[in-house]
């Protein structure tokens, strides 16, 4: 394999249910192998300890034997240890995995009744080793049969010459291999059980991971397309439903920061073709006279004043969007008013009136809602004359705070209370339009004023005449200035 062909394979992509299937796998195979290596080494051990255990009993019942037991033609002890032996041996009948036989100045005079295959007895060998044994000896030897445990037992009885043995022989082989077929049961019964987890834990891995498939699949639909109108479908309560949900939260701001550039770079387009094309007109046919040169300079200026001001219209519009537009803050409702009408002063040679004020600190931008009330003071002034009465006035009711602007202007036509509020509309004789030297954007600011505060704005018609427009926000204590950020939060996703 050539080195690209290595690196393409090792760059492989491998996907996340193969990895967390694998691993798995992986590590529960690895802790079988460990627990079936461990329970054949264990077994293994109980195997010998209990040999050895049998061997010792055994011996200890020949030692018993031996004490209790009368020759039955004298009536006394054995004289000769090959008597003892032969006696022993005729009473007792080893298990089917050992044998017994004695030996006799070095050859072989007795066995047990049970005669195992292969004999030991007769392996000329293994006689010689254990007739050079000297003294009690207990250990492993590995003859025709395989290995086994052996122990070897003098036997001397005063008077008698002969060199007289037992042999008490336990064949492991046949034994372990007990504990092999345990060991291999396990293994294919841990294996068989591993590959059944293994088939389960593929179905579970690509249940759980597939909204992650589908998040990637959206994604790369939406990078296709550039469609930001799709979303994932949401079951569950778990982390991968949680990060569809997010996952759509985020689909949710793109959109929406699409959709604000879109309608700004449309509005801008739209409303600055027409002071360029005002600006390039007069000046393509402006003259050598100072005077039309002035007039000239003038209008420019003047429209580069509207051009400036609809640009901040809707740079501000465009930052309503946005989940700082507000800074929440203790605000104090009477001085927020009082400050308001000292304000709107300045705006035009008008009665301006407190109507009422309330009291009692509210959470919110101060800042913006005193700009709202500005806004609403100058499209007043621009639907009113001179000594007109205009009134600027709060209040709170039913956990509602109201901020509002009157005037004695010709008020609002019902059919046009709601499209005021749009970006550019002019509603007949009255509107934030550019027939009154506005941008067309002041409302539309006091209702995304509104809207951050998670309220409204109307327009109704004043008693007596005229119009009235009301803010109406809800009333956050300071206390619960968590709450209202939690809640503005949700609104903008």
């Amino acid at each position: 394999m050539s080195s690209i062909t290595a690196e393409r394979v090792l760059r492989w992509p491998v996907s996340a249910r193969v990895r967390i299937v694998g691993w798995m796998l992986l590590l529960v195979g690895a802790s079988l192998v460990v627990s079936i290596v461990g329970s054949a080494v264990i077994l293994s051990g109980q195997l010998d300890a209990r040999v050895v255990a049998e061997l010792r009993q055994e011996a200890d019942e020949f030692r018993r034997f031996a004490v209790t037991t009368r020759d039955p033609v004298t009536g006394r002890r054995y004289a000769t240890g090959a008597g003892l032996i032969a006696a022993f041996l005729a009473a007792h009948l080893p298990s089917r995995s050992m044998t017994f036989f004695s030996i006799v100045d070095g050859r072989v005079d007795r066995r047990s009744l049970h005669a195992p295959s292969p004999r030991l007895d007769r392996d000329k060998a293994v006689v010689a080793r254990f007739a050079a044994v000297r003294g009690t000896q207990l250990g492993w030897l590995d003859s025709p049969a395989g290995r086994v445990r052996y122990a070897v037992i003098p036997v001397q009885i005063s008077g008698d010459p002969h060199d007289a043995r037992l042999v008490l022989i336990s064949f492991w082989n046949g034994r372990h291999d007990e504990v092999l077929q345990a060991t291999r049961v396990l293994a294919l019964t841990g294996f068989g059980a591993l590959g059944v987890a293994g088939a389960i834990s593929w179905s579970v891995a690509g249940q759980v991971l597939a909204p992650i498939r589908l998040v990637r699949r959206t994604a790369e639909r939406i990078g296709e397309s550039s469609d930001l109108t799709r979303r994932l479908e949401i079951s569950g309560r778990d982390d991968v439903a949680a990060l569809a949900r997010t996952f759509n939260h985020m689909l949710d701001r793109l959109e929406q920061a699409f959709t604000v550039q879109r309608q700004f770079m449309n509005d801008a387009g739209h409303e600055l073709r027409t002071p360029i094309t005002v600006i390039r007109g007069h000046i393509e046919l402006m003259g050598e006279d100072p005077r039309e040169r002035a007039a000239v300079q003038e209008l420019v200026l003047d429209e580069l004043d509207r051009m400036g001001r609809i640009v901040g219209d809707l740079l501000m519009l465009a930052q309503a969007e946005r989940p700082d537009f507000l800074t929440p803050e203790v605000v104090n409702l009477t001085d927020l008013t009082v400050e308001a009408l000292a304000k709107a002063h300045a705006l035009g040679s008008r009665k301006w009136r407190l109507a009422s004020v309330a009291e009692g600190d509210i959470i919110a931008d101060g800042q913006r809602l005193t700009q709202a009330l500005m806004q609403l003071a100058f499209n007043a002034v621009q639907h009113t004359r001179d000594g007109d009465r205009v009134e600027i006035g709060s209040a709170t009711r039913d956990g509602r705070v109201l901020l509002w602007v009157q005037d004695e202007g010709p008020g609002v036509e019902p059919a046009d209370r709601e499209r005021i509020f749009e970006r550019f509309t002019q509603a007949g004789a009255r509107g934030d339009s550019s027939n009154h030297n506005g941008t067309g954007l002041g409302l539309a600011i006091v209702r995304e004023i509104a809207t951050a505060h998670s309220g409204t704005v109307r327009a109704d018609a004043a008693e007596g005449g005229g119009a009235l427009f009301v803010l109406d926000i809800p009333w956050v204590a300071p206390a619960r200035k968590s709450e209202h950020r939690r809640a503005r939060r949700r609104r903008r996703r």
